[in-house]
């Protein structure tokens, strides 16, 4: 039996990703988002500017109190203070609020009746929500990088431990911990996309992923459960700090990368099958 389709008709130009993007773009919550990111490096400086810096904790020197030695230390310092929960909730958001959104708006039923096929929809709508999601993580940074480097100079990065590194090779470094802190990201990005998918409330989606996020870090914080933490992507997500010497060590980033995209793709595959055979009816 042949099936017959309108004149024109192309599954794969469905939804182009142009159209997802500008609809997202759009959104309040978009811009929100965006000025929060922007805003928190000035927020950081008038604090240091308030504050002074620290001698330290326990006379031991860290990377919070080096902040203020060039730019890219602030940058890095940024991302330390940032990477392990503020960074969550764009990416969560962007992923767990794509599908449920429209769900939750009615409007789901009527793209598939564009006709959108059902994995044409998912795949757009999540290379925009990933999209989005990498440009806030590398948002945070550059913003911190150009502010620090005004207000602190463009010079080496002063290692906590000893040492420095010069402006260049560290800038190429911090290039490498953002797609780091990206890749680290996705399982947060698909858990929200799978739950997305399961359920039509946004705040569900993008309040699940968060919350079993922070269950993780509660979990690797249980030293009781010895070589299991390597398992969770959260025991991985400051390896990065590693790159941050003299001598990069790579081995924590290869590990904490394989660990963070092993779990997204069972995610992500999850999401595909269950919205595969979904009944929409909103």
């Amino acid at each position: 039996m042949t099936t017959m389709s309108a004149p024109g008709y192309r599954a794969g130009r469905t939804l182009p990703l142009r159209v997802e993007a500008a609809r997202q773009l759009r959104r309040r919550r978009t811009l929100v988002v965006a000025g929060v990111l922007a805003v928190l490096p000035f927020v950081l400086i008038a604090a240091f500017a308030i504050g002074g810096r620290s001698g330290g904790r326990d006379g031991r020197v860290s990377l919070m109190d080096t902040a203020t030695a060039s730019g890219v230390n602030f940058a890095a310092t940024s991302l330390f203070v940032s990477a392990g929960f503020l960074l969550v909730v764009p990416v969560a958001l962007f992923c767990g609020d794509t599908v449920a959104s429209e769900a939750s708006w009615s409007s789901l039923r009527y793209l598939l009746a564009a006709p959108v096929p059902r994995v044409r929809l998912l795949a757009s709508k999540l290379a925009v929500a990933l999209g989005f999601s990498a440009a806030a993580i590398l948002l945070l940074p550059l913003v911190a990088l150009a502010a620090g480097a005004v207000a602190y100079g463009w010079g080496p990065l002063q290692i906590p431990t000893g040492g420095t590194l010069p402006a260049g090779t560290a800038a190429g470094r911090l290039a490498a911990v953002v797609a780091y802190v990206f890749i680290g990201q996705l399982v947060t990005a698909a858990l929200a996309f799978w739950l997305s998918t399961v359920t039509d409330a946004p705040l569900g989606a993008v309040g699940g992923a968060m919350g079993l996020t922070i269950l993780g870090n509660v979990l690797d914080a249980v030293t009781a459960l010895g070589h299991w933490r390597d398992l969770l992507p959260a025991h991985w997500q400051y390896a990065w700090v590693d790159v941050l010497q003299p001598h990069a060590e790579w081995d924590g980033l290869i590990k904490g990368a394989a660990v963070s995209v092993a779990y997204a793709l069972v995610l992500f595959a999850l999401a595909f099958r269950h919205f595969r055979g979904k009944d929409v009816v909103s």
